[in-house]
């Protein structure tokens, strides 16, 4: 086929339909999210995944096939990518693609594929998208995602501020460079509820470090030359160590580059932010904090459920579950806490729920306690399971209860309305 330098560019209505995605590197981990947001059935090829593909797959929002691709993986596709760091496989799959009729994205060649990747963001139900062109077959000029990359920064900064210079500025090459370290809270995963300054500093880094609850969906915005290092944490899986991730940002920001450690919820809230800070002043790094929306806080109240409500809870306390009750290093008086008349708001206790609850009824909390269980708050897979206290353990395995999912323990989750108004367009 002949190399084609003004794609045309169209929609596709991926919703339930076969996507295959060839290669499990940081390449594919950027490219996943907007494919998961349309809704596309995606089957990924790899020997080996970034714990965060681990994650997904391990949350059933993809179907990892742990091998090597093969002649007849792409029967039934409706969209193929091509994102392996081997370019004899990419072609493999780009020729096969081709035979089937099927258009491909070949990350390493982007002419080598029948379809691109523009580079895209939203900005209140709009999809922006800019597609860079090949100035002509067989010149040394390819396409350019770089200035396409900053070209759909400077439009969504236009967009969202009103500032139409900013279309022109390319902030990311601007003299005035950003030292050290921002540790940066994502909010609870809707990309919508970052904060301004977070999305801002976002586009100003050399180097991203994120996790897999941090919001993913903002990766592909990111300049094709932004290194993103996978800071997941898997429960009881695959982690990068907190040691590694202290020095990643302390070796990066003293090589002159500017770091946005971003994470999910707020940094000083379960994000061990304040690690991080103590680590990068100690090796003599500037840092900032940029607070984000706690989970604990704001998926509850995204549920339609108050944290105190007058006349029902007048105190709310957050705690980590990660630990069973009985566990002697743990330091929460669960004793206390079921004494407590308020709001008990559990963050990463879905293994140890049913104890948690076992011990607070044992301990005086009236068995009849309402209790909701939010997975995936705030993105379009959430789900709410409310029970009793009593029933709750078994209610949450029946349903098949997975992290990342936010416990509510009290009379204020009986104030959730049965139908939660719809969020504003």
């Amino acid at each position: 086929m002949p190399q084609v330098d003004r794609p045309y560019l169209a929609g596709l209505d991926l919703t339930g339909r076969r996507v295959v995605v060839v290669g499990g590197g940081t390449v594919a981990q950027r490219r996943l999210p907007p494919l998961l947001d349309v809704g596309a059935r995606i089957e990924l090829i790899a020997p080996e995944v970034t714990p965060a593909i681990e994650g997904m797959a391990g949350a059933d929002e993809i179907v990892w096939q742990p091998r090597r691709y093969a002649a007849g993986d792409l029967a039934g596709a409706w969209y193929v990518l091509a994102l392996t760091d081997d370019p004899e496989t990419n072609a493999v799959v780009a020729a096969e693609a081709e035979q089937q009729r099927v258009f491909c994205v070949r990350a390493d060649r982007g002419a080598g594929g029948t379809a691109s990747t523009p580079a895209s963001g939203q900005w209140r139900g709009l999809r922006i998208a800019v597609a860079s062109e090949s100035i002509g077959p067989g010149s040394e000029h390819g396409a350019d995602p770089i200035r396409a990359a900053v070209v759909r920064d400077g439009v969504l900064d236009w967009l969202r501020s009103g500032a139409g210079e900013d279309i022109l500025r390319a902030r990311r090459k601007t003299s005035e460079k950003l030292p050290g370290v921002a540790l940066v809270g994502g909010g609870p995963g809707d990309p919508d509820l970052i904060t301004v300054r977070g999305r801002r500093l976002l586009g100003q880094a050399d180097v991203v470090v994120v996790d897999r609850l941090g919001p993913r969906s903002l990766l592909p915005e990111l300049s094709p030359d932004v290194e993103l290092i996978d800071a997941t944490k898997l429960p009881r899986g695959r982690s990068m160590s907190q040691e590694a991730i202290n020095a990643a940002l302390v070796e990066h920001a003293l090589a002159g580059k500017f770091v946005v450690r971003l994470k999910g919820g707020d940094p000083y809230v379960f994000g061990r932010g304040s690690e991080e800070l103590e680590a990068c002043l100690a090796a003599g790094v500037p840092v900032q904090v940029v607070p984000g929306l706690s989970s604990a806080i704001s998926v509850p109240g995204l549920a339609g459920i108050p944290l105190t409500h007058r006349g029902v809870a007048h105190e709310a306390v957050i705690v980590s579950g990660h630990l069973p009750p009985d566990n002697p290093d743990s330091l929460i008086d669960w004793t206390a806490l079921a004494r407590l008349h308020g709001t008990i708001v559990v963050l990463m206790g879905v293994a140890n729920l049913a104890a948690i609850a076992e011990t607070l009824i044992a301990h005086g909390r009236d068995a009849k306690t309402g209790v909701a269980v939010i997975q995936d708050g705030s993105m379009p897979a959430e789900r709410v399971t409310v029970s009793s206290l009593a029933e709750i353990g078994e209610v949450a395995q029946q349903a098949d209860i997975r992290p990342p999912a936010i416990i509510v323990i009290g009379d204020v989750v009986h104030r959730r309305p049965a139908k939660p108004e719809a969020e504003p367009q």
